[in-house]
């Protein structure tokens, strides 16, 4: 059987792989420690659930608008008032089944055929992917080590081209956890209303930022980036709700109407129940989400000198989100072996640590921490790596 050439140029998540070998040693009793969550290791809060539950109760387990609940809307509308200042309307808002969900939408809906979508590097290991199933061509700018991974409006005005048709910020970022200033937005927002390049803004990680810093949205700084930006986000890892599949799209009306149509014929509404857990998410505010937030920054600061101190290693303290990246080339040449995946295998099968490869996110020289995971587990998981380090 012929396959379409959009799905065989699709290369395998590199964090689902490491995921699967690592659950394949713990079936066969091996003491696993893994380090390739991309999830909070919290539950979700007790008053969502609750509220999930009563839904259903009340009978509201049926279809929904594609689009997702009226209701939810409102809410995500009055959430973007509130933290961002930015007025939506429900016409300007998508509910999707996750934020992966939103941004293969979005790009189904905007791209034809082998227009460009700049990527920084690095970046989640979705995005190329999703550009090319959606015949879109992705084209790399480097986000710098030296530059706290940040790519500048320099390089961007370079990589324009006659084709160019959107550009993605991910602000915080996975993998590196570093967030852009709001005077490096306005730069590249600037940018991009000059040579009319929709700004595709991923802020899945707005609620977990440390050091005292705050969130800023692009589509805040003004009416013309609020027009020129289309913002994903989801309560999946502000409120630990990742296997509730609730994200959502706000933008202009016209492309969240397409978004919505494709959504009709392809997968209907979002859960019902997780609709209504979304909305108890935010409208109770019960702590929880700050309380992660600071259980997360306490991990940080606890071992991010630990993990600087391995031989080998260095790396860019995170703003936020809950991974560390160090470069690990240093030890990767002093190593037996010839590239970090071959160095990532090695330290699973020997120390049972499971990290994920920096080439799944466009930086081979480098590797992705969770720290979605106990400080006690993470401490232990770095005793296992620089043993590793210090006799190879």
């Amino acid at each position: 059987m012929k396959f379409s050439p959009r799905v065989t140029s699709i290369t395998p998540s590199s964090t689902l792989a490491i995921t699967a070998k690592a659950k394949q040693l713990k079936s066969e009793g091996h003491d696993v420690i893994g380090l390739g969550a991309g999830e909070p290791d919290f539950n979700t809060p007790k008053h969502i659930i609750e509220a999930s539950y009563q839904s259903m109760l009340a009978g509201h387990t049926k279809y929904t608008p594609a689009a997702g609940l009226p209701e939810l809307k409102k809410v995500i509308c009055e959430k973007f008032k509130q933290d961002q200042g930015i007025d939506y309307t429900n016409d300007e808002i998508i509910v999707t089944s996750g934020a992966k969900h939103s941004l293969s939408l979005l790009f189904q809906t905007i791209l034809q055929e082998d227009e460009e979508v700049i990527i920084p590097t690095p970046y989640w290991v979705s995005y190329p992917e999703q550009v090319k199933v959606a015949g879109g061509k992705p084209v790399f700018i480097e986000g710098k080590e030296e530059y706290d991974f940040k790519v500048t409006k320099e390089q961007i005005e370079q990589a324009i081209t006659p084709k160019t048709k959107a550009i993605i910020i991910n602000s915080p970022s996975n993998p590196t956890g570093v967030m852009y200033e709001e005077a490096e937005l306005k730069l590249i927002g600037d940018v991009c209303l000059k040579n009319n390049v929709t700004i595709v803004s991923d802020e899945i990680y707005e609620k977990l930022i440390y050091g005292g810093k705050t969130h800023v949205s692009i589509a805040q700084l003004s009416p013309e980036l609020k027009e020129n930006t289309v913002i994903v986000n989801g309560v999946s890892k502000s409120h630990s709700m990742t296997g509730w599949r609730i994200g959502y799209t706000a933008g202009n009306k016209e492309i969240i109407k397409k978004m919505s149509n494709v959504a009709s014929h392809t997968t209907s509404n979002p859960a019902v129940m997780s609709q209504y857990g979304a909305i108890a998410a935010y409208t109770n505010d019960d702590g929880s989400v700050e309380n992660m937030r600071e259980s997360f920054e306490g991990r940080l600061n606890e071992v991010y000198s630990q993990l600087n101190d391995i031989p080998g290693f260095s790396c860019v303290k995170p703003q936020g989100a809950f991974y560390l990246f160090p470069n690990v080339k240093e030890a990767v040449d002093k190593s037996p072996y010839d590239t970090t995946d071959e160095w990532v295998t090695a330290l699973l099968e020997q120390e049972k640590v499971a990290v994920v490869p920096g080439s799944g996110f466009g930086s081979p020289d480098n590797i992705r921490l969770s720290y979605a995971t106990s400080l006690e587990q993470f401490q232990g998981a770095l005793a296992r790596i620089r043993k590793f380090v210090e006799n190879n």
